[in-house]
Protein backbone atom coordinates (compact mmCIF):
# COMPACT_ATOMS: atom_id res chain seq x y z
CA UNK A 1 0.00 0.00 0.00
CA UNK A 2 1.01 3.38 -0.59
CA UNK A 3 -0.40 5.27 2.37
CA UNK A 4 0.04 5.37 5.81
CA UNK A 5 -2.96 7.20 6.53
CA UNK A 6 -6.33 5.07 6.81
CA UNK A 7 -8.11 8.60 7.21
CA UNK A 8 -7.37 9.04 2.79
CA UNK A 9 -9.78 5.86 2.61
CA UNK A 10 -12.26 7.82 4.14
CA UNK A 11 -14.78 10.01 2.44
CA UNK A 12 -18.79 11.73 2.88
CA UNK A 13 -21.42 10.04 0.44
CA UNK A 14 -24.81 11.50 -0.56
CA UNK A 15 -27.40 11.17 2.19
CA UNK A 16 -25.15 11.32 5.29
CA UNK A 17 -23.79 8.20 4.37
CA UNK A 18 -19.69 7.81 5.38
CA UNK A 19 -17.39 5.25 3.87
CA UNK A 20 -14.50 4.53 6.66
CA UNK A 21 -12.13 1.72 7.20
CA UNK A 22 -13.70 -1.16 9.10
CA UNK A 23 -12.63 -1.29 12.98
CA UNK A 24 -12.96 -4.68 15.28
CA UNK A 25 -14.49 -2.26 16.97
CA UNK A 26 -18.01 -2.26 14.29
CA UNK A 27 -18.71 -5.99 15.37
CA UNK A 28 -22.47 -5.50 16.92
CA UNK A 29 -23.25 -2.64 14.23
CA UNK A 30 -22.25 -4.86 11.42
CA UNK A 31 -24.26 -8.29 12.75
CA UNK A 32 -27.17 -5.88 13.12
CA UNK A 33 -26.86 -4.65 9.80
CA UNK A 34 -26.71 -8.22 8.37
CA UNK A 35 -29.62 -9.60 10.38
CA UNK A 36 -31.91 -6.34 9.35
CA UNK A 37 -30.52 -7.42 5.51
CA UNK A 38 -30.57 -11.21 5.86
CA UNK A 39 -33.55 -12.02 3.32
CA UNK A 40 -32.27 -9.22 1.18
CA UNK A 41 -28.66 -10.33 0.94
CA UNK A 42 -29.75 -13.85 0.85
CA UNK A 43 -30.26 -14.60 -3.07
CA UNK A 44 -26.66 -12.78 -3.70
CA UNK A 45 -24.17 -13.68 -1.24
CA UNK A 46 -23.32 -17.32 -0.51
CA UNK A 47 -25.26 -19.33 2.46
CA UNK A 48 -24.01 -18.17 5.98
CA UNK A 49 -23.87 -19.89 9.21
CA UNK A 50 -26.31 -18.81 12.18
CA UNK A 51 -23.44 -17.73 13.83
CA UNK A 52 -22.17 -15.42 11.00
CA UNK A 53 -25.50 -12.96 12.02
CA UNK A 54 -24.15 -12.29 15.64
CA UNK A 55 -21.76 -9.91 17.24
CA UNK A 56 -19.27 -13.03 17.54
CA UNK A 57 -19.78 -13.54 14.14
CA UNK A 58 -19.35 -10.63 12.94
CA UNK A 59 -15.54 -9.83 15.11
CA UNK A 60 -14.23 -13.12 13.52
CA UNK A 61 -15.36 -11.86 10.10
CA UNK A 62 -13.58 -8.46 10.77
CA UNK A 63 -10.88 -9.91 11.87
CA UNK A 64 -9.81 -11.91 9.07
CA UNK A 65 -10.54 -8.83 6.75
CA UNK A 66 -8.35 -6.74 9.28
CA UNK A 67 -5.27 -9.09 8.84
CA UNK A 68 -5.99 -9.07 4.95
CA UNK A 69 -5.68 -5.17 5.18
CA UNK A 70 -2.52 -5.77 7.39
CA UNK A 71 -1.18 -8.12 5.15
CA UNK A 72 -1.54 -6.00 2.12
CA UNK A 73 -4.32 -8.08 0.32
CA UNK A 74 -7.07 -7.00 0.84
CA UNK A 75 -8.92 -3.15 2.20
CA UNK A 76 -12.41 -3.93 4.08
CA UNK A 77 -14.56 -0.06 3.99
CA UNK A 78 -17.83 -0.05 6.06
CA UNK A 79 -21.03 2.33 5.31
CA UNK A 80 -22.41 4.56 7.85
CA UNK A 81 -25.18 6.35 8.77
CA UNK A 82 -25.69 7.86 12.05
CA UNK A 83 -24.55 4.73 13.89
CA UNK A 84 -25.83 2.09 12.14
CA UNK A 85 -23.29 0.29 9.37
CA UNK A 86 -25.47 0.13 5.89
CA UNK A 87 -22.91 -1.33 4.19
CA UNK A 88 -19.49 -3.08 2.93
CA UNK A 89 -17.15 -2.74 0.33
CA UNK A 90 -14.12 -4.36 -0.03
CA UNK A 91 -11.19 -5.11 -1.91
CA UNK A 92 -9.88 -8.61 -1.76
CA UNK A 93 -7.07 -10.12 -3.13
CA UNK A 94 -4.93 -7.85 -3.97
CA UNK A 95 -1.66 -8.66 -6.10
CA UNK A 96 1.22 -6.48 -6.29
CA UNK A 97 4.00 -6.43 -8.89
CA UNK A 98 2.90 -6.14 -12.88
CA UNK A 99 -0.70 -7.52 -11.91
CA UNK A 100 -1.75 -4.84 -9.76
CA UNK A 101 -5.13 -5.89 -9.15
CA UNK A 102 -8.22 -6.24 -7.18
CA UNK A 103 -11.18 -7.53 -6.60
CA UNK A 104 -14.23 -5.62 -5.55
CA UNK A 105 -17.00 -6.87 -3.38
CA UNK A 106 -20.08 -4.37 -1.73
CA UNK A 107 -23.28 -4.84 -0.33
CA UNK A 108 -25.86 -1.77 0.75
CA UNK A 109 -28.73 -1.87 3.26
CA UNK A 110 -32.05 -2.72 1.28
CA UNK A 111 -33.43 1.02 3.09
CA UNK A 112 -30.58 2.53 1.12
CA UNK A 113 -30.74 1.22 -2.54
CA UNK A 114 -31.67 3.51 -5.34
CA UNK A 115 -30.33 6.92 -3.71
CA UNK A 116 -27.17 6.70 -5.27
CA UNK A 117 -25.30 5.36 -2.30
CA UNK A 118 -23.72 2.43 -3.96
CA UNK A 119 -22.67 4.21 -6.67
CA UNK A 120 -21.01 7.19 -4.89
CA UNK A 121 -19.17 4.33 -2.64
CA UNK A 122 -17.42 2.60 -5.53
CA UNK A 123 -16.42 5.48 -6.81
CA UNK A 124 -14.68 6.28 -3.29
CA UNK A 125 -13.13 2.58 -3.51
CA UNK A 126 -12.10 3.28 -7.47
CA UNK A 127 -10.50 6.88 -6.70
CA UNK A 128 -8.61 4.92 -3.65
CA UNK A 129 -7.43 2.16 -4.93
CA UNK A 130 -6.09 4.27 -8.36
CA UNK A 131 -4.16 7.29 -5.93
CA UNK A 132 -3.66 5.66 -2.28
CA UNK A 133 -3.26 2.29 -3.08
CA UNK A 134 -1.42 2.75 -6.70
CA UNK A 135 -3.62 -0.33 -8.36
CA UNK A 136 -3.97 -0.59 -12.16
CA UNK A 137 -7.20 -2.86 -12.29
CA UNK A 138 -10.04 -3.68 -10.52
CA UNK A 139 -12.52 -6.87 -11.27
CA UNK A 140 -16.35 -7.53 -10.14
CA UNK A 141 -18.40 -10.17 -10.43
CA UNK A 142 -22.35 -10.30 -10.61
CA UNK A 143 -25.35 -12.91 -10.94
CA UNK A 144 -26.48 -12.39 -14.56
CA UNK A 145 -30.28 -11.35 -13.68
CA UNK A 146 -28.33 -8.69 -10.80
CA UNK A 147 -29.31 -5.78 -12.95
CA UNK A 148 -28.67 -3.05 -10.46
CA UNK A 149 -25.34 -4.14 -9.30
CA UNK A 150 -24.50 -4.12 -12.70
CA UNK A 151 -25.69 -0.39 -13.52
CA UNK A 152 -23.73 0.82 -10.26
CA UNK A 153 -20.59 -0.96 -11.83
CA UNK A 154 -21.12 0.62 -15.61
CA UNK A 155 -21.52 4.08 -13.53
CA UNK A 156 -18.40 3.54 -12.32
CA UNK A 157 -16.96 3.00 -15.45
CA UNK A 158 -16.61 -0.67 -15.36
CA UNK A 159 -17.17 -2.95 -18.83
CA UNK A 160 -18.18 -6.22 -18.92
CA UNK A 161 -15.31 -8.82 -20.24
CA UNK A 162 -16.59 -11.98 -19.60
CA UNK A 163 -18.84 -14.53 -18.57
CA UNK A 164 -17.99 -17.38 -16.20
CA UNK A 165 -20.03 -20.70 -15.84
CA UNK A 166 -20.39 -21.67 -11.89
CA UNK A 167 -18.28 -18.81 -10.58
CA UNK A 168 -19.17 -18.75 -7.03
CA UNK A 169 -21.25 -20.28 -4.68
CA UNK A 170 -24.26 -18.05 -4.33
CA UNK A 171 -27.47 -19.12 -2.02
CA UNK A 172 -26.42 -22.87 -2.43
CA UNK A 173 -25.67 -23.06 -5.60
CA UNK A 174 -22.72 -22.90 -8.54
CA UNK A 175 -23.90 -19.78 -10.42
CA UNK A 176 -22.96 -18.29 -12.94
CA UNK A 177 -21.53 -14.83 -13.14
CA UNK A 178 -20.80 -11.87 -15.23
CA UNK A 179 -17.23 -10.19 -15.06
CA UNK A 180 -16.07 -6.07 -15.34
CA UNK A 181 -13.20 -4.45 -15.07
CA UNK A 182 -12.42 -1.16 -14.70
CA UNK A 183 -8.81 0.17 -15.68
CA UNK A 184 -7.33 2.82 -13.50
CA UNK A 185 -4.41 3.90 -15.31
Amino acid sequence: MTTDAPSALAGELPGGVRIRLLRGSDAERLGAAYRRNRDHLAPWEPTRSAEFFTTEGQSANIGGKLAMFGAGTGVPWVLLAGGEAVGTMTLSGIVRGPFLSANLGYWVDQDFNGRGIGSAAVAHVVGAASTALGLHRIQAATLPHNAASQRVLQRAGFQQIGHAPEYLQIAGAWQDHLLFQRVLH
